[in-house]
């Protein structure tokens, strides 16, 4: 069946008849969709819409998240074939997932930016899907998580990370990729108490009230560990996963802008995105994935595999 399709399909992108399904057309050509999903602005019945926000304006160190979104859609082309290992259901067949493409903005007036990302993001909520955004720098994560605390109050928030992004800055007009969660709990957007950051290796003054585990701990104390503990932080609190690439060692994600030795192995995260599941995520994302420092693409490719393990998990409550 998978060798008679790959024969006929091509820019299934834009071709598909059907937003659900497996998709077998060739890894190597064709237009490039995440997952060969429908580009569409039509949020008509989807259950998540996966976009594209290619940011990189507020980074300390080096640029090219620019590019993140497009490179994690040509390294997903690799995974429609089959259903993701581990999670017992096909999010893919089950479920209507789109692409719904890149946020539009005007790359030389950075002071818009929020407001046309919340708004973006607000759409899709209202429309009763759910959102996961492939960065970008992580500085898109604030305005993303104002349209989601308009429409679920406080959240919780379970961030994979080497940096707390706790930088103290009570100039909200500043847009810093190393701030954004700082501002998130000074604006009420994030509920401390009922968050954790995953992965921290780097120093912090003042976390605000948020849980953390650094990376030496997951290493130490063990994944159920970990997973048992998070869980009892967010409970069953509406949750934004937001996934900075830079949680995984330099030696899994080398193309990112602030590498950090020490940190969490490819199987340790898959591992705990499975683990995860049951948790109340109503959206993520993935950010700081930068091509042009990684010449073997694998950051885009571990990226790819996060944004495919949120989509499990925002679907897996939601499974018949």
């Amino acid at each position: 069946m998978a060798l008679e399709d790959a024969k006929k399909q091509i820019d299934l992108a834009f071709t598909r008849e059907d937003r659900r399904g497996l998709a077998f057309e060739n890894a190597f050509g064709g237009a490039l969709s995440f997952l060969r999903r429908q580009y569409s602005k039509d949020l008509t019945g989807v259950d998540i819409a996966v976009t594209g926000v290619p940011f990189d304006q507020a980074v300390t160190h080096r640029t090219g998240t620019r590019f993140g979104p497009r490179a994690i859609r040509e390294a997903s082309t690799l995974q429609p074939y089959d259903p993701p290992i581990g999670w017992g259901f096909d999010p893919l067949g089950d479920f209507s997932i789109i692409d719904y493409g890149d946020l539009a903005f005007d790359y030389a007036h950075t002071p818009s930016f929020p407001a046309l990302l919340t708004d973006h993001i607000r759409t899709i909520l209202n429309a009763n899907a759910a959102s996961v955004t492939l960065g970008g720098d992580h500085s898109i994560t604030l305005p993303i998580l104002k349209a989601y605390a308009e429409k679920y109050g406080p959240m919780s928030v379970i961030q994979f990370d080497a940096h707390s992004d706790l930088w103290a800055d009570d100039d909200f007009d500043r847009i810093d990729h190393g701030t954004f969660m700082y501002k998130a709990v000074k604006l009420g957007y994030v509920d401390p108490s009922r968050s954790v950051q995953i992965g921290i290796r780097t120093v912090c003054d003042d976390y605000l009230g948020m849980h953390y585990i650094d990376a030496r701990s997951v290493h130490e104390m063990g994944l159920p560990w970990v997973v048992e503990r998070t869980k009892s932080i967010v409970g069953d609190n509406p949750t934004y996963v937001t996934f900075d690439i830079d949680a995984l060692d330099p030696a899994f994600a080398p193309g990112t802008g602030t590498p950090v030795w020490g940190g969490l192995a490819s199987w340790q995260t898959a591992a705990l995105l499975r683990d995860l599941a049951g948790i109340n995520m109503v959206g993520g994302d993935v950010v700081e994935v930068s091509p042009p420092f990684d010449h073997g693409n694998i950051t885009a490719v571990a990226g790819a595999h996060v944004a495919m393990e949120l989509c499990c998990l925002n679907l897996w409550n939601k499974r018949k």
